[in-house]
């Protein structure tokens, strides 16, 4: 036992000795003038209120875990109320009997130590379920908290994986040569480069987008990669629908992380597929792993859209490995009809 709970029954008996003394002295004037009499029945009243406080302490902690105050408040009062009422009418029976058996002592009405254990436990059941729903509340708010953080994070580690100085350079170097190819081309490709870093800035603070935004971005992301990899690099989407939400770069990173992992060549061009399966959008690439990983593969990427799809759905991302694919489905969030 901790010593924050030793101090907790501790204080908890302490509680439960003074109210049965000054319970036994209201409802039971007389006893007072017989000392072993009166401690007896302290310590009658003592066991009773120990367990029915402890007991229902422990009750409602149990039934918390089942029955969440947030998600189903109603349901967890309902119960709490229903398990309360039952334990102390058991409780009370049990230990009443005991105390019958062992004492010798006779009690005359069973109703009214009912009764009047029920009203203690209800006085003191008001105090645990309003505490317990108040700390579990509090706890919902903190648990939305961190993930609101932990969304807001992951759409910065998507910003910041745009912006960092591998994608520039590659994005730069190609632009010189552009420049002195084809100008016309390097003017498109500034301002594809341009509606990136735009679209980055525009989508950080959302939660969802439109499957339509994401996927002109998308156009523009791969416009830019296109001019690395040419023909080597191929983009197969068949995705359609105007009422599909999903996390912005979503898809953006997916098809980052495929060209990051896998080789992209004249001799093994890469192939990235978008499509519908049944309630996701499946993002699916040949499977050709590079032998040496850039130092930016660390895999935060798909972790961030796995906390980001755990926030808005209870649908989990779906990642699978074959021999020839690798699969990352996205649960589909569509637009709530007003």
């Amino acid at each position: 036992m901790t010593k924050a709970a030793a101090k907790q029954y501790s204080r908890i008996v302490l509680i439960s000795v003074v109210g049965s003394a000054v319970m036994t002295f209201f409802t039971c004037p007389t006893c007072y003038l017989h000392i072993s009499r009166f401690l007896w029945a302290i310590f009658f009243s003592s066991l009773l209120w120990i367990s029915l406080w402890i007991g229902n302490e422990e009750l409602t902690s149990f039934v918390s875990i089942k029955i969440s105050w947030v998600e189903n408040p109603l349901k967890r009062l309902i119960w709490g109320l229903i398990s309360t009422v039952m334990y102390t009418i058991i409780t009370v029976l049990v230990i009443a009997n005991m105390w019958e058996f062992v004492m010798g002592f006779n009690f005359d009405n069973y109703i009214t130590i009912i009764l009047s254990s029920l009203i203690i436990t209800f006085l003191i059941s008001l105090f645990l379920h309003s505490r317990e729903f108040l700390i579990r509340w509090k706890q919902a708010a903190v648990d939305a908290e961190r993930l609101k953080k932990e969304s807001i994070a992951a759409q910065y580690e998507s910003l910041k994986n745009q912006v960092n100085p591998h994608f520039l350079f590659n994005s730069l170097n190609a632009l010189t040569n552009l420049v002195y190819e084809d100008q016309d081309k390097a003017a498109k490709f500034i301002k594809q480069l341009s509606e990136v870093y735009r679209y980055v800035l525009d989508t950080r603070q959302k939660e969802l987008v439109p499957i339509e935004e994401e996927l002109r971005f998308l156009e523009s992301y791969f416009f830019l990669q296109k001019i690395r990899f040419g023909e080597n690099l191929k983009i197969e989407n068949q995705l359609h629908s105007s009422i599909i939400m999903l996390a912005p770069l979503a898809l953006q990173l997916l098809v980052e992380n495929a060209i990051k992992h896998n080789v992209v060549s004249a001799d093994d061009p890469l192939t990235i597929k978008l499509y519908h399966d049944q309630d996701y959008i499946v993002v699916e690439n040949s499977l050709q792993k590079k032998i040496v990983l850039p130092e930016s593969s660390n895999g935060i990427g798909l972790e961030n859209i796995k906390m980001r799809y755990h926030y808005l759905t209870t649908r989990e991302v779906l990642v699978m490995e074959t021999t020839e694919k690798f699969i990352v489905k996205l649960p589909i969030i569509e637009i709530e009809k007003g």
